[in-house]
């Protein structure tokens, strides 16, 4: 099968650009032909005219509509699966591989579809007033803490709300997690349309064996809807056990240079420095407050027999079974937080049992080939419901 991947990528690394490279790896090991159509934000804030340029590609882009157009007469895939398409690319390609005739694929990776930042999360707050067709919100509230910006994005999701683009010319919609899907459908998406595909992630290279482990793991972005002030405070509430977070922290400095005794930031690491570090966690702690779709950064601690401590917004409560691969806590309560990572920490045997339940669940559900086997049955099921109407 021909695949055309289509990705607009981001400034800066993350896992939604894991994942896309990801499955490219993963098709072209399977015997698949895969063709990109790709953009990068990568530089858009170096000038006045590049910003600009942004503003309006993200709302209709016929720059990359005619692009599209003869991307696809010259390599004619067999189905197309959309990541990204803002800013630069924009919904406005959808329509030409409609009319080619070719099913369109798209992975939800956030919920841009229908709220602008893709969060549901502003100022510190869970927030959906922009659902059902209020986008202004965006600019009210001013989301993005930059007015241009936000009114961009509140232009862009509401004209594609206003035409339906997506629902027209979308065959169907693979989704993270249930949570996901309720929310779309919520909000008008035809339910017949979404299928839910876990992410996936690729097993350590060696075997690893859980140790018990020595600190409090954080592992991702240090920003405030990873909740990492409210990890910060549990910590304060029981300074005899150690917390180390690895992760970029530039944005939080702040915070982090009043964090307690007990709490110490190693920083980004590479990929040998991360084997190290997950290797000493007893406990990975994940307290977001923000709904998460599916951070990775789960199914890299279940392959290692980590047991995990989540806040259950989102999609986490599908991925973290609460009494089984570890514990759910209620967000934004560092009461909590605190008094269930001190009653696991307590008990080694509930650690590795956890741990263990955890490794047999990502081996079954989140490896590169389960990922790949139901997306070929997603791709295949697209390409026969298109041929039915055409």
């Amino acid at each position: 099968m021909k695949i055309c991947l289509v990705h607009n990528s981001y400034g800066a690394y993350s896992g939604e650009e894991a994942v896309v490279a990801g499955q490219e790896q993963m098709l072209l090991e399977a015997g698949h032909k895969v063709v990109s159509f790709t953009k990068t934000s990568e530089g858009l804030n170096q000038s006045a005219m590049k910003k600009i340029d942004a503003f309006f590609s993200g709302i209709y882009s016929r720059k990359s509509k005619r692009e599209f157009e003869q991307f696809l007469k010259v390599e004619k895939p067999d189905v197309i699966n959309i990541h990204n398409l803002y800013p630069l690319i924009s919904p406005s390609i959808l329509s030409v591989g409609y009319e080619a005739g070719i099913p369109i694929v798209m992975t939800v990776h956030n919920v841009r579809l229908i709220c602008p930042n893709g969060l549901f999360f502003t100022h510190g707050e869970i927030c959906e007033k922009c659902s059902e067709g209020k986008e202004y919100w965006c600019v009210l509230k001013n989301c993005e803490q930059n007015l241009m910006k936000s009114t961009g994005y509140a232009l862009r999701a509401a004209f594609a709300r206003i035409t339906k683009m997506y629902q027209k010319y979308v065959t169907l919609y693979t989704c993270l997690t249930r949570f996901q899907r309720n929310k779309l459908i919520s909000a008008g998406y035809p339910k017949e349309k979404m299928v839910i595909l876990s992410n996936f992630s690729r097993q350590p290279e060696v075997d690893v064996e859980y140790n018990g482990g020595e600190y409090i793991g954080f592992v991702g972005r240090i920003s405030p809807e990873k909740g990492i002030p409210n990890i910060l405070r549990a910590a304060q509430k029981i300074p005899d056990i150690p917390f180390k977070f690895a992760g970029n922290y530039e944005r939080m400095k702040k915070l982090i240079e009043k964090a307690p005794p007990n709490a110490e930031f190693v920083g980004p690491l590479g990929q040998d420095e991360l084997d190290v570090f997950y290797a000493n966690i007893r406990i990975l702690v994940l307290a977001s407050e923000c709904y998460e779709s599916f951070p990775l950064v789960l199914t890299e601690a279940m392959y290692r027999k980590i047991p995990v401590i989540s806040s259950w917004y989102g999609g986490l409560s599908d991925i973290v079974i609460d009494g089984s691969t570890g514990l759910l806590v209620k967000p934004q309560s560092s009461k909590d937080l605190a008094t269930q990572i001190k009653y696991l920490w307590e008990k080694p045997d509930l650690c590795k049992k956890f741990g263990e339940e955890g490794y047999q669940r990502a081996m079954k559900k989140y490896t590169p080939a389960v990922y790949i086997k139901y997306l070929m049955l997603i791709y295949e099921r697209a390409i026969t419901e298109r041929n039915s109407k055409l």
